[in-house]
C-alpha cells in the first residue's frame, strides 16, 4: 500500500530514486487497475475508462520509472530505449530488476550541502 500511495504522491516527481518493490509493487496496481477498467470498458461498449485511466497515469508512470533508473544510476532518458523493440525492451527489463545501487550519486551530495 505504501508503493501506491508513494506512486500517486511523486505524481510528477522525476528526481530522487524509487525502490524495485516500489516499482513493481505499483506496476502491479496499474495492470489490477487497467484489467478492471478493459473489462468495464467491454461491458459498457466504449474505451472511455481505460482511456481516460491510461491518460491519468502517464506522467506518474513515466516519473516512476526515470526514479527506478536513477535508483542503478542510469538517465531516466533510457526508459526510451523500449522503442527499440525487442532488444531495447529487453535491456530496459532488466534494469527494473536490478538491485539498487547504494553509491550516492553527485545531486544527491549537491541537496545536502545546499
Amino acid at each position: 500500500m505504501e508503493a501506491i500511495s508513494s506512486f500517486f504522491q511523486n505524481y510528477v516527481n522525476f528526481s530522487g530514486r524509487a525502490s524495485r518493490s516500489e516499482f513493481w509493487y505499483s506496476y502491479l496496481f496499474l495492470i489490477i487497475v487497467a484489467v478492471i477498467a478493459s473489462v468495464i470498458d467491454l461491458v459498457v461498449n466504449n474505451e472511455i475508462i481505460s482511456s481516460l485511466w491510461n491518460l491519468a497515469v502517464l506522467l506518474p508512470t513515466l516519473a516512476m520509472t526515470t526514479r527506478r533508473l536513477h535508483d542503478i544510476n542510469r538517465s531516466g532518458w533510457l526508459q526510451l530505449l523500449v522503442a527499440l523493440f525487442p532488444i531495447g525492451t529487453i535491456a530496459v527489463i532488466v534494469w527494473y530488476c536490478k538491485k539498487s545501487d547504494e553509491t550516492v550519486t553527485m545531486s544527491e551530495i549537491e541537496r545536502v550541502f545546499k
